[in-house]
């Protein structure tokens, strides 16, 4: 018998599987764990909750550490005109229990004080985990508002909140008498854990053997820099000298890589798709001094996901059992509609979705960008279309949150067009389940992995998508998807964009509508070949396995 490595009070409640039994401690920014808990704001979320319940399904020896944001990411709701509106409301989950762990760490010189709380396994189905607060009668203003908006939009707050999850998650570490033998972390927030252990240690090899990074994306804003001096100002690099910390990481200025700095002080890397890995490798291949960077392709759990009914039709094989459940979720589907638009749709007209966070690189808009195609796409009698729209932009993100808006505006005057509000856990199901089309158009090579699209499929949803992340490892032109074919990028950025618009409305146009509505019997082979093919590859055991394999070993 491998017994847990936490302390009894917070202890594993499943017997260890002996080929799990290292030690592992995940650090992540956020997690997508249940509706109730609203600490995420996205794909990494969402990634991250599905690992912590496969880990528990394998009886894997890890355990999760964050934060608990008080306000969340935020509350998306609706203005007086409809438009998109930004809430910030306080939470205060009952299923959260304290530890009686409460300690300081110095953050721009002053002692901020930090509760850990405890999430037991058996509550959601994930791993034991610990969510780290600051939001404390004992702090001042500053102090206590690090840990109440997921990613706060000042500089000196977000290197605060990184502080916490990562030195404070060192910390949490001490706290409880643990040292496991791997430290990973879910994307570089953490980082500052890292330097905690070398500053006990002052031994960089013994860091880097025990620490493993995983990279989310190859956009800038995700691949965080700052300035060396206000990290240390900040008391990132704890005790340990300016001189040394470039020694360590190689720094020849004054701006600081977070990626990149962790990508120089863990002993392995990967992606989160094969793609993305050759992306990764392609973009850091000019720095010298990296681990190596291997791919570990993100999937999502299946038995959270997916619906058991649509499920049981697939074991089965039951294309009637599939229809009729299918017609049942759409038309759950649409009661949301309905009750936040006021528009009536119809479960046996052909349903796309868009739902994923808004940025720009997704290309949310793309397919209303010339207006005389949309308006004909939402016009016609003989095959019509409905098309639905979801998905939280950043906060502070006005661009998107303008892009959000001008669709509000847009589809207004079309019943059959709607965008919704509340992008979160529950509605991400709602949409899942109830579309038939799963539209997915990011800018190629710019979408790491991108997961939204395997749930959909697990749920009877046809992936229609441009040829990146997750999508390249799955997507079978006419078989079980539609490829969006690659745009030549070399003319610009605008004849790439109206090249991918133009072939998804030739897709859309010429093969999806007269599948759907001339051939349905081969519609629902298509669909149930998506569903069996979407898994076991793409169900979260399979990442949480080889993460073991292939990264923690």
């Amino acid at each position: 018998m491998t017994p847990s490595f936490l302390p009894e009070k917070f202890a594993h409640n499943y017997e260890i599987n002996p080929t799990f039994a290292k030690s592992v401690a995940y650090f992540s920014m956020e997690f997508a764990i249940d509706q109730a808990f609203k600490i995420y704001s996205g794909g990494l979320g969402f990634l991250a909750g599905s690992h912590m319940r496969s880990a528990k399904a394998l009886r894997q020896n890890l355990f999760g550490i964050g934060i608990f944001w008080t306000c969340g990411y935020y509350n998306q709701t609706r203005g007086d005109g409809g438009e998109m509106a930004v809430q910030f409301r306080r939470k205060h989950p009952a299923f959260l229990r304290e530890t009686g762990l409460q300690f300081t760490i110095r953050i721009f010189d002053q002692d901020v004080w930090v509760r850990a709380l405890y999430l037991p396994g058996d509550v959601f189905g994930t791993v034991p985990m610990f969510f780290l607060s600051t939001d404390l009668e004992e702090n001042g203003g500053f102090s206590r508002s690090i840990t109440q908006r997921l990613y706060d939009h000042d500089q000196p707050m977000r290197i605060a909140q990184y502080m916490v999850l990562g030195l404070g998650g060192a910390r949490l570490l001490e706290e409880l008498g643990v040292d496991p033998d791997v430290c990973h972390l879910n994307e570089a927030h953490g980082l500052s854990a890292l330097f905690r252990f070398y500053e006990r240690t002052r031994d960089k090899e013994l860091v880097r053997k025990k620490f493993v990074f995983t990279t989310h994306t190859p956009e800038e804003a995700g691949n965080e820099k700052s300035s060396l001096h206000q990290l240390q100002q900040a008391g990132f690099f704890g005790a340990v000298d300016l001189q040394e910390i470039r020694e360590l990481i190689d720094l020849r200025d004054d701006t600081f890589n977070h990626s990149l700095a962790a990508l120089r002080m863990c002993h392995k890397a990967n992606a989160v798709s094969k793609l993305h890995g050759e992306v990764s490798r392609d973009m850091w291949k000019p720095y010298p001094g990296i681990c190596p960077i291997d791919h570990v392709t993100n999937a999502q759990n299946k038995k959270y996901w997916a619906d058991p009914i649509l499920e049981t039709a697939r074991l089965v094989g039951d294309t009637e059992m599939l229809k009729n459940r299918k017609r049942e979720l759409k038309e759950r589907l649409f009661r949301i509609v309905a009750d936040q638009t006021g528009k009536l749709m119809d479960p046996e007209v052909l349903t796309v979705v868009w739902a994923r966070r808004f940025a720009g690189y997704k290309r949310p808009d793309l397919i209303t960008r010339d207006k005389q195609l949309f308006r004909e796409l939402l016009n016609r009698n003989d095959t019509p279309v409905q098309i639905i729209w979801a998905g939280k932009p950043y906060p502070f993100d006005y661009g998107a949150i303008e892009t959000f808006n001008n669709l509000i505006n847009l589809t207004a005057p079309y019943p059959n067009a709607s965008v919704l509000v509340g992008y979160e856990l529950e509605l991400s199901h709602d949409l899942k389940k109830g579309s038939d089309v799963w539209l997915n158009n990011p800018i190629v090579t710019r979408e790491a992995s991108g997961t939204s699209g395997m749930t959909a499929a697990m749920n009877a949803s046809i992936n229609l998508s441009t040829w990146d992340g997750w999508f390249c490892e799955f997507g079978k032109d006419g078989v079980n998807s539609f490829v969006v074919p690659p745009a030549d990028a070399t003319h610009g950025e605008i004849p790439r964009d109206l090249e991918d618009m133009s072939n998804i409305y030739r897709i859309l146009n010429e093969r999806i509508c007269p599948l759907y509505y001339q051939n349905k019997e081969a519609w629902w082979e298509m669909t149930m070949r998506s569903m069996n093919e979407v898994s076991p590859y793409f169900d979260a055991d399979r990442m949480a396995r080889e993460y073991y394999e292939k990264i923690y070993l």
